[in-house]
């Protein structure tokens, strides 16, 4: 069992905590070289004390001034800006690059750690959702690997590792169907802020909590499994599991359906990210079947969540179709947290740009532009 050396894009959020506390816990098999934080640069420096990166990166010059003032050692570089980022994936100690950036920061990043020979713990699924061909393509291209870290895609991992795709009749991901599940359709126009960020089981940041709560989160996640494991869109379903102890489940074409479980904490698909192929005793905790009770599994209501539906259809269309829809949500979840737009309103938005936007994707420089686009006309929209 050897030491693994890693770069954290974005230790400061939920996921990069999370994967901190691997790191401390597992110090014989983890080892932080570098990491980034966005503007908690109080957060980072704490970590960084504790960790001892070779490297970080952080926005600017001013966010740099600031993190110097709170660290008691001297690393040996501190990146800045976009390039920063960049710079720190492509670190030559590090073996894999764990990306747990929010939003579309996380590409070039992630292509630049495999042009530099990483493999990659992906947290960051809007990677794969606004440029999954590519991606995988480079990945192919250079030998690595990319192994999930999001809880639903690392259990389908977990169930599939050394299984022919050909034997799977569905990969299932489960949703714990946010904080209103049971709501009726009409009472959602009033839903508040506060009301939409109080997610029942899991604690993260606020994008992802809104994106959890309007279903959007399962949505990029079914095309983000698209391209992970090479399985067309119409064979990704969705279930809602309420406990969330279920992580998700493959179903064979003879019946069989293989699940992963666990309790409801990040640490477990890190940890099997940073350690595969092992398996290593730590301090999480093992479940209590006799306390679980039981586990429930509904339909998701397409009527009431047109998510799942907006986002099979930007799969189905291919091109720069999911990366518009990424674009598209990005902004509505923003203009909901600042108190512009009423909840349902964000799928709506989704919805127009989506129909309104077209192009392919021969390129990245295609792909941002197809992003660009869509944020212009969601910002429109919500303004309308």
């Amino acid at each position: 069992m050897s030491l693994r050396n890693v770069v954290l894009l974005g230790a400061t959020g939920s996921i990069g905590q999370s994967a901190c506390r691997v790191a401390r816990d597992l110090p014989d098999r983890v080892r932080i070289v570098g990491m980034s934080g966005f503007r908690n640069m109080p957060r980072l420096a704490e970590e960084a004390n504790r960790l001892r990166p070779e490297v970080l990166a952080v926005p600017d010059a001013e966010a740099e001034a600031e993190l110097r003032t709170k660290l008691d050692y001297a690393p040996a570089k501190i990146f800045t800006g976009e390039e920063g980022l960049v710079s720190l994936a492509s670190w030559p100690s590090a073996d894999m690059v764990l990306v747990a950036i929010v939003g579309t920061g996380g590409l070039r990043p992630t292509l630049a750690a495999l042009e530099a020979g990483k493999d990659i713990a992906l947290a960051s699924k809007e990677v794969l959702v606004m440029a999954g061909e590519m991606v995988m393509a480079t990945a192919r291209r250079h030998g690595r690997r990319i192994l999930p870290v999001d809880s639903e895609h690392n259990a389908i991992f977990q169930c599939l590792e050394g299984r022919d795709t050909r034997h799977v009749r569905r990969l299932i991901l489960t949703a714990s169907g946010g904080p209103f599940r049971s709501w009726p359709g009409e009472q959602l126009r009033a839903v508040t802020r506060q009301e939409a960020l109080r997610h029942p089981t899991w604690r993260m940041g606020e994008k992802i909590t809104i994106d959890s709560a309007t279903l959007f989160n399962k949505g990029l996640e079914m095309i983000e499994a698209r391209w992970l494991f090479d399985v067309d869109i119409t064979r990704i379903d969705v279930v809602i599991h309420p406990q969330s102890i279920v992580h998700s489940m493959v179903e064979f074409v003879d019946g069989s359906v293989l699940a992963q479980m666990s309790h409801s904490d990040m640490r477990f698909p890190i940890q099997y990210a940073l350690t595969w192929p092992d398996r290593i005793a730590g301090t999480l905790p093992p479940l209590e079947w006799a306390k679980l009770g039981k586990l429930d599994f509904e339909e998701p209501r397409y009527d009431v969540f047109p998510a799942l539906d907006l986002a099979r259809q930007a799969a189905e269309r291919g091109g720069a179709a999911s990366a518009v829809l990424n674009a598209a949500n990005e902004v509505a979840v923003a203009e909901f947290l600042a108190g512009r737009i009423a909840f349902p309103r964000i799928w709506e938005i989704v919805a127009a740009v989506l129909d309104s936007t077209g192009g392919t994707a021969a390129d990245l420089d295609a792909l941002l532009e197809a992003d660009r686009e869509a944020r212009e006309r969601a910002s429109v929209l919500a303004r309308s």
